[in-house]
């Protein structure tokens, strides 16, 4: 897809859904990188990835997933989740037109290595934000990676009720800076 159809239809959404969508622009490929350099796919079995919009992280994590691994891609929008779906040509790749309050029923039992989220947590209201953050932390495998994208670091505090270990970086270039958080937990990921 051309960067330029890309952004239109990332704006439309954003029109359509601005505390959903969060930002006008979709995210720099460098700042979706450097989110991504902060866990290691070389192992995983499954990732999830919440909030798919038009496929600015999906495109970037697939190739770095093994050959017998899966991605499950979440996007609310259906029309998003559809032009997504289409574009993609992955056996490893699945995209899922739903909420990412359903993270662990969406996984149907199985538990994600990593979980990718761009979701605008400060702008999600409280509850919904709350549910999501404790379902993606009941759908984390032990040893697993929850990696966000944020453009404040207002999320870090209910990131770190939930995680032992959360590392923070920003990646300055992208337009706003991006906030990035890595969040790990030594437990079985059981309890929120």
């Amino acid at each position: 897809m051309s960067a330029s159809r890309e952004r239109r239809r990332f704006l439309r959404s954003f029109l359509a859904h601005p505390r959903r969508v969060g930002a006008v622009l979709p995210t720099s490929r460098r700042a979706v990188r450097d989110l991504l350099d902060m866990a290691s796919f070389d192992d995983v079995r499954c990732v999830a990835e919440l909030g798919a919009g038009t496929g600015v992280y999906t495109r970037e994590i697939v190739p770095r997933l093994p050959a017998d691994a899966r991605l499950l891609a979440v996007e609310l929008d259906p029309g998003l989740a559809s032009a997504l779906r289409d574009e993609l040509d992955d056996p490893r790749v699945s995209v899922l037109a739903g909420s990412a309050e359903r993270l662990c029923e969406h996984l149907d039992g199985a538990r994600a290595d990593v979980i990718v989220s761009g979701l605008p947590f400060t702008s999600l209201p409280g509850g919904v934000r709350q549910t999501i953050l404790d379902e993606a932390r009941r759908a984390l495998a032990p040893g697993g990676t929850f990696l966000v994208l944020q453009y404040s670091p207002l999320v870090g505090a209910d990131l770190r009720r939930r995680f032992s270990s959360v590392t923070r970086r920003l990646s300055p270039l992208n337009v706003p800076p991006a906030v990035l958080f890595a969040c790990r937990d030594g437990a079985d990921g059981a309890g929120a």
